[in-house]
This record gives C-alpha cells, structure tokens and sequence, in this order.
C-alpha cells in the first residue's frame, strides 16, 4: 500500500476520531468508574456509620448490666438486624500485645476471623473508625466503635460491598459495550464525514494545479457555509481576480504591441525618405517634424507604460501629505501656457474661498493635471477655452478641469478611463485616463466624467485635509 495514501486526510480524520472516543471512553473506565466505586463504598461507610449511632446504645446497655452470654447473642442479632449488617463483638485482652478475642457474633456459624482490621485504631483512639476490608473472603466495609466500660468492647459493624462490586462490574460492562459501538460508529463515521472533506480539498487541490497551470476551470460549487466553503469561495475569487488580469495582460501585451509598432514603423518609413538626396529641404522639414512627434508619442508612451506596470506590480509608493492644490493649480496652469497659446485657447483659474487643502501627493496630482490638461486640448477644437476650479465639495476637496468643446459621445464616455481606449479619429496611446484614475484611487480619491454638448468636465476628488 502506498504510504502517502495510507496516511492521506481520510484516514487521519478518521483515526483522530476513533482515538478521540477511544479516549473518552477510556476516561470514563478507568478513572470515572473507580471514582463511582469509591463514591458507592464511601456512602456504605456512612450510612453503616449511622446505623451504629442508633444501634450502639442498646449493645452499651448490655455492657453495664452485663446479661448472660445467651441473652447477648440474641441483643446482638437484633442489633445486626436493625442495622442491616453483621455485628461482632470484640473483648480486648491488655497487656505487652493487645489482643482481640470474640464476645459474640450474629453470625457465629460464618465467624470464620476476627475483624480487627479497625479494631486496633477504635480501641486506641476511642473513636469509630471505618475501614473498606476483605473480611472472609468478601469484600467488606466495617465501622468498629468502641464501647465504654469497666471492661472495653469493641463494635465491629459489617456490610458486604456484594451490591457495590456487582453494580460497577455491571457499569464496567456496559461502559465496553459502548464503547465498542461508539468505537465503530466513530471509526465509521468519521471515514465517511473524513472522505467527504478529503473529496471537496481534493477538488481544490485539482482546480488549482490547473490553475497554476494557466488553466482556468469553472467556478466550484460552494456547497457548505463552513471554512471548506469559505475557502471554495475565496479560491473562486481569487481565480476570477487571476482571470481578469490574465486577460487584461494579454489585451495589455497586445494593446502595447500594436501601440508600439505604429510610431516604429512611421519612424522607418520616415527614415527610408530621408535618405533620399533629392529631397527639398521643405519636404525634409515636414519629415523631420513627424519624425520627431513621433519619437515624442514613443517617450510618453513608455513613460505611460512603465507608470502602469508600476501601478500594477504596486511598486508604486505614494507620499501623503497636506497640500494647498491652489497652489499646485497656478504652477500647472504656468507650464500650459506655451500649448494654450499654440491652441487658441484660455485657461482660467478659480479657487473657492479659504485654503483648499487635501490629504494626497502632490506629484501625482500634477501628473494627473497634467494628463487631463493635455486631454482636454488635444482632443477639442482650437479656441477652445479651459477651466480649472477646485474646492471643498460634499466633505472632500474636488478638483475639475473643464472645456467648452463639443462634449463626449456615450460610447465615449463609456470607455473613457478604458486602457488604451482612444476615440475614433483621436491621437495618443489611450493610457493617460486610465493612469490618472488609477492614481486617484490610490489617494482614496477618484475621478468622474460628465459631459455635454459644450461642456465635458473632469473632476478629480480627494480627501479633505482636517487641519
């Protein structure tokens, strides 16, 4: 047999459940079962210790008026028979040694030794004293009690413990009884339920090596609300997650390709028609203009793609603090002048009353101006002008970069922050949206796009400073 199966899930479950009960049960023979003997024993001792409280008094009597040997022996077996048990009278002989010699014995016939077991201890003490004893054979519990006078006697007081022993001998067997049935019931049922645990992580464990072997299953069942269902649950998730961003690799690593092959192959075409000599120097103006836009789209292409494998990897580290984004809206607005004025277009600035101020980086942010300024020019008409407003809004700080163009269509709007999403006719990668987003959200912002005929808005939203 093969040893990893031998000692697979199933089977441990099933032995941890079979040692469990084995256990308990083992518990309750040998430590609760003499526990209930000793208790049984102990309540003998005191109801016999009671029945010679009630009974001694006639035998003292005796003692005093010393009656004749016969009218004795009868007291003595109606004592025994008020107190349920044999009663033995000692007579004690002093001297080096003390010795112990019968009186009288309601059973005389069965008198076969002298119970002197506590006899010794009640005479020197003058006390009762109990003791659990095998008297004849049997065994006994015996309360000896001394009894006053000119000449000492010793009670000695018997019970067989018959009842006790046969009681627990009768516990014992049932005790075994059960604990074979439950032993079998365990082992059985514990197999069962063990097996059916090591099927469902069996299952598991076959989705995911598929998994890892990059292909995807269907989603599991989750056929219990217990941590086995709860982790069929997350494993579901979490292979879902793994879906989505295998597909969006893959739609990546393809976008990307296509991205990168258009500008490299203009650049080769523009190179080939350099190289002719004959070429007017107007002409290769134009060509060393195109050449050089595209080597600007390639730099702020890889510029966007290394942003977003950041982004993606979460290597990207963002340094939170307070920042006053009026002033970061005056030097931004400084670095578009240059394009606003190859646009046609105006930049208004307006900030709402007091220190609009806001937990965030405040580079990232700058980016993300950046990319929503350079948007809004390049895909508006000339003369279009531009507006950026920022203030406190709702208990956050918002940030909106506004133009007067012509508005977005829905399936425009749809896709806006989409990667490597461009509207038809649109130049860029598609990739600026969809980095800005991503950083806001990494503030605990975000960005929303609303747009009309006339009027398209951008509006960035982060937390409020509390300062």
């Amino acid at each position: 047999m093969n040893p990893t199966r031998l000692w697979s899930l199933r089977n441990k479950l099933a032995l941890l459940f079979f040692g469990s009960v084995a256990l308990a049960f083992g518990l309750v023979f040998f430590l609760v079962v003499p526990q209930l003997q000793e208790s049984l024993e102990d309540q003998q001792l005191e109801d016999l210790e009671r029945a010679t409280r009630a009974t001694a008094g006639q035998l003292e009597r005796a003692q005093e008026r010393a009656i004749p040997a016969a009218e004795l022996d009868e007291l003595v077996r109606a004592v025994a028979d008020a107190a349920g048990a044999q009663v033995t009278l000692l007579g004690v002989q002093e001297g080096d040694d003390v010795l112990f010699y019968p009186i009288s014995d309601s059973q005389a016939q069965r008198l076969a030794e002298l119970p002197d077991d506590g006899a010794a201890e009640a005479y020197e003490t003058r006390k009762p004293v109990g003791v659990i004893t095998d008297f004849a054979g049997v065994d006994t519990a015996q309360i000896a009690r001394p009894l006053p006078g000119l000449s000492p006697w010793i009670a000695v007081y018997s019970r067989s413990l018959d009842d006790v022993t046969e009681t627990v001998d009768l516990i014992r067997r049932r005790v075994l009884v059960a604990c074979a049935g439950a032993l079998f019931i365990a082992l059985l049922g514990g197999y069962l339920i063990a097996g059916r645990l090591a099927r469902r992580v069996q299952r598991l464990e076959a989705a995911a090596e598929e998994v890892a072997a990059g292909r995807f299953v269907a989603p599991l069942p989750v056929d219990s609300e217990d941590e086995l269902g709860q982790l069929t649950r997350a494993f579901n998730e979490m292979q879902g997650k793994l879906e989505r961003v295998d597909r969006a690799r893959s739609e990546f690593i393809a976008n990307a390709s296509h991205e990168l092959r258009t500008p490299i192959f203009s650049l080769g075409g523009f190179v080939e028609l350099l190289r002719d000599e004959e070429l007017d120097a107007e002409a290769r103006e134009e060509f060393l203009q195109a050449v050089a836009e595209q080597v600007e789209r390639l730099q702020k292409l890889a510029t966007d793609l290394l942003d977003l494998s950041r982004l993606d990897a979460g290597s990207l580290h963002l340094a939170n603090e307070n920042v006053d984004l009026a002033a970061l809206a005056d030097s931004v607005a400084k670095e578009f002048v240059p394009a606003l004025d190859a646009h046609g277009s105006k930049l208004a600035v307006e900030i709402g009353t007091g220190r609009v101020e806001a937990v965030c980086d405040p580079d990232r942010v700058v980016q993300i101006m950046r990319i929503l300024l350079d948007n809004a020019l390049r895909h508006t008409p000339r003369g279009t002008d531009v507006e950026i407003r920022a203030g406190r809004e709702d208990g956050h700080v918002r940030l909106a970069i506004a133009d007067t163009g012509p508005g977005l269509e829905e399936a425009t709007r749809r896709h806006a922050f989409d990667r490597f999403f461009t509207a038809d006719g649109a130049s860029g990668s598609g990739l600026g949206l969809a980095i800005a987003k991503e950083l806001a959200e990494r503030m605990e912002g975000g960005i929303t796009l609303t747009s009309r005929p006339g009027r398209t808005v951008f509006s960035l939203d982060l937390p409020v400073s509390e300062e």
